[in-house]
């Protein structure tokens, strides 16, 4: 019997896989919250030059000091920064702006703290010469996400998965507890960066365990809820941001909580699949039999012993190797194929969804009902994928994802920013397109890779997925000058992945390969079938020839 056939005998999709599953998503949910805390952290309030408080003579109210100190900009609202140059005698019948020459803010700013009564922006000032900043420190937090899909994708296929796992819930809990309390903005972008990394590591390692105790036919199902998960987060983050004004308090209200999944993970099993090809059966048995107890099969799980595992997977622990790296995902041909074709697909997906959602301020409605709406319209069309990828399978889902994103996107960029509207339905639609890519692209990874190099695969992937995020936040430092051209970048990449997802293999029904040599098989089988096809094609038309005079 195959693995999955092991996992059906315990019990199938029974309380341990549904209890399994809910505790490695419930932290994905605030996972979700980190990737897009700085909306709401690093918003920027309306601001001014900070007024003189001191050396002005007939002191007027702050309305007509505002007037005679602030120029105003081009939509008749006081200047962001700059100001008439310093008087020391306030005159209320002279003409504010006659004559005189505006400077550079130079004691500081006065923030509207009606939304929000703190952020990062405000704390350090990151506004007018200094806003690229803001940017930066996003960019900062992506990069630790990029590392931390690179190295701990490869050492967990390595050490396994619920000890990377495990050391990453306190790595989070730690690091993004700090980061809120820290007096300056260098130490909050390098433990936002250690975030990052552990964010990554979360993602890509809770995603393959949950599809290594899943049996088939519980697989699409429970990597769909993994996609809803995050989308969750995203309303979640709405009420928490809009319940907590005050940055610190949100970055330690969203952060706090993994030190308990740290607790709890200790009692998460590690994935019997892996410990088997790993030389480890008796730690497999072990993990199953608990696994068929919770199901109500200890008696099955009793029955089962270290050796018939070993049979039953022993040509897979006689081909695997004991070792992996990265050059292991362009080896052979089949894996050159699809690894290449997803990078393409995890690099646009990601690109052009942080490209949308980094930026909630400039959608014209509420922050906190933009994230809200986003995520809501995000849950929806992931449940129609889900329907849809349990019947049509996941390469069509794919395709067609990609595809209406970009159209999508491209079509906000060139839709005028007075029908807004219009602009926040495409927004928003293009922004649901992506979620269902990326949700597809979760269950349709850890279903190609084969479980010897599953995690390095995932991480890889993921590593460009974030280098995508990375750049998107980079490619914002010119939203003034170029607010056409980077709609077009975001929907146009996502159009071309989506032609190269068609390259890959369907996996809907088909058990979880578990080594290289078996994609291989499975491509080379797949390259029989479409050249027996294709003659059988040939031959009908010849056929049909003969009859045509």
């Amino acid at each position: 019997m195959a693995f999955n056939d092991v996992l059906e005998s315990l019990g199938g999709v029974g309380c341990f896989q549904i209890l399994h599953t809910i505790l490695l998503l419930i932290p994905v949910t605030l996972l979700s919250c980190h990737n897009l805390l700085q909306n709401f952290t690093g918003a920027v309030p309306e601001h001014h030059c900070k007024l003189p408080s001191t050396g002005v003579i007939n002191n007027p109210d702050q309305t007509q000091l505002r007037k005679f100190f602030i120029p105003l900009d081009q939509d008749k609202k006081p200047h962001s920064c700059v100001q008439y140059q310093k008087v020391t005698v306030f005159k209320p019948t002279k003409k504010p702006q006659e004559g005189r020459n505006t400077e550079y803010c130079k004691e500081g700013w006065t923030y509207d703290r009606r939304v929000f009564t703190s952020t990062i922006v405000t704390e350090w000032n990151l506004v007018c010469n200094q806003s690229s900043w803001k940017q930066v420190a996003h960019s900062i937090y992506m990069t630790g996400v990029l590392l931390g899909a690179l190295v701990f994708g490869s050492l967990a296929d390595r050490l396994g998965r619920m000890e990377i796992l495990t050391w990453s819930y306190l790595q989070m809990g730690v690091a993004g507890s700090c980061a809120a309390f820290l007096p300056t903005f260098d130490a909050y972008c390098a433990f936002r960066f250690l975030c990052g990394v552990a964010s990554s590591a979360i993602s890509v390692n809770t995603i393959s365990l949950i599809l290594e105790w899943m049996p088939n036919r519980g697989r699409t199902l429970a990597g769909n809820f993994f996609g809803f998960s995050y989308s969750l987060g995203q309303i979640a983050l709405a009420a928490i941001a809009y319940k907590i004004r005050d940055w610190r308090w949100l970055q330690f209200a969203v952060s706090a909580p993994f030190c308990i999944f740290f607790i709890y993970s200790w009692w998460l099993p590690e994935s019997a699949r892996w410990l088997i090809l790993r030389g480890e059966p008796h730690k497999a048995l072990k993990n199953l039999r608990k696994a068929a107890c919770v199901n109500g099969k200890c008696k099955e799980g009793d029955k089962l012993t270290a050796e018939i595992l070993c049979f039953e997977m022993q040509r897979d622990i006689l081909l695997i190797k004991s070792t992996h790296s990265l050059f292991d995902l362009v080896r052979t041909p089949a894996m050159r194929r699809m690894s290449l074709c997803l990078v393409l697909v995890w690099f646009s997906s990601n690109f052009a969804y942080y490209g949308l959602s980094m930026d909630l301020q400039n959608f014209g409605v509420s922050i906190f009902l933009a994230q809200a709406l986003f995520g809501g319209v995000e849950m929806t069309a992931k449940l129609l994928v889900m329907l849809m990828m349990t019947f049509v399978g996941r390469r069509v889902i794919q395709f067609a994802s990609l595809v209406m994103a970009g159209v999508m996107v491209i079509s906000y960029g060139f839709t005028p920013q007075a029908m807004q509207m219009l602009c926040t339905v495409l927004a928003v639609t293009g922004k649901a397109f992506l979620a269902c890519s990326i949700t597809c692209m979760y269950l349709y990874t850890g279903e190609l890779y084969p479980t010897e190099i599953r995690q390095t695969g995932i991480g890889f992937s993921a590593m460009n997925a974030r280098l995508g995020s990375a750049l998107a936040s980079v490619l914002h430092l010119t939203g003034d000058f170029s607010s056409t051209i980077l709609p077009m970048i975001f929907g146009i990449t996502p159009i071309i992945a989506g032609f190269f997802s068609c390259l890959l293999l369907e996996t809907k029904d088909s058990s979880l390969p578990d080594t290289i040599n078996e994609v291989e098989g499975r491509f080379k089988d797949s390259y029989s079938s479409e050249s027996e096809e294709s003659k059988n094609e040939e031959q009908t038309h010849m056929d049909h020839s003969k009859y045509i005079p």
